[in-house]
């Protein structure tokens, strides 16, 4: 896309998977990428490989120092740093505040410090990796779902508010995706997830098709959007049924 062409793009969580995925798809559209992600040989190997800067670290410290990489300005962030974070109600509260401060307060952070720059400009994107588990739920991750939960409202609620003065605003929602965050979903992910998972490039595609597009929700499983309307229009039948994955689910596990 020629709307790239010299764009300064941040990608969180890019060592791998998606971020790796979107890095080299940004950097071939002609953006000049960051790449970042808390384990710094696999950002510096990324940005190696497709001429980028590497700014390692956690996600939620590394704005200023990725704004100074692209000599002052970022048009495109991508929080796409996450947790997979399985667990019931009875995880840890550490358990439950990494998944909240990565999958949502990274989020909140970096919009803080970028969004008064775009405002002022009249424009920039923000791109939120969310997930399935946003707009639906998973089972045997608690944690997990309800900070993407949030990072979806985030999104949301940012795109709402700015659309008119410039901000665009990507929510990407796939189910399951070829990535060590499946790996790392354990028996859920093999249940639910990895029968239809997809590779990292399809979520990327279904991303640049959507900004083409200008939606905000971007559904690389197309099938989450008839999930989603039947959570909504019938829930109790929604729930019944995802109570049924979650026995069978146990029922495998025993």
């Amino acid at each position: 896309m020629s709307t790239m062409q010299g764009a300064g793009v941040v990608v969180t969580g890019a060592g791998g998977g998606i971020g790796a995925a979107l890095a080299r798809r940004y950097a071939a559209e002609g953006a000049r990428v960051v790449v970042n992600d808390i384990d710094a040989d696999r950002a510096r190997a990324v940005a190696d490989e497709i001429g980028a800067r590497a700014v390692p670290g956690d996600a939620s410290g590394i704005v200023e120092a990725a704004r100074d990489a692209l000599d002052g300005t970022v048009d495109v962030y991508c929080a796409n740093a996450g947790l997979a974070s399985p667990g019931d109600a009875f995880a840890d509260e550490q358990v439950w505040a990494a998944a909240w401060d990565v999958n949502v307060m990274a989020h909140v952070r970096a919009v803080r410090t970028l969004l008064p720059d775009w405002l002022e400009r009249g424009g920039g994107r923000f791109v939120s990796t969310v997930s399935a588990a946003g707009l639906l739920t998973m089972v045997g991750a608690a944690p997990y779902s309800v900070s993407k939960h949030g990072a979806y409202a985030f999104a949301e609620w940012l795109s709402l508010t700015y659309r008119h003065r410039g901000l665009k605003v990507h929510a990407i929602c796939p189910q399951g995706v070829r990535t060590d965050m499946l790996t790392a979903a354990g028996s859920a992910g093999e249940l639910v997830l990895a029968p239809g998972a997809i590779e990292p490039e399809d979520v990327v595609t279904a991303l640049f098709e959507g900004i083409a597009a200008d939606r905000f929700l971007i559904l690389p499983h197309p099938e989450v959007a008839g999930y989603y309307r039947a959570r909504a229009a019938e829930p109790e039948r929604w729930l019944s049924g995802m109570n049924h994955l979650q026995r069978k689910w146990e029922d495998a596990g025993t």
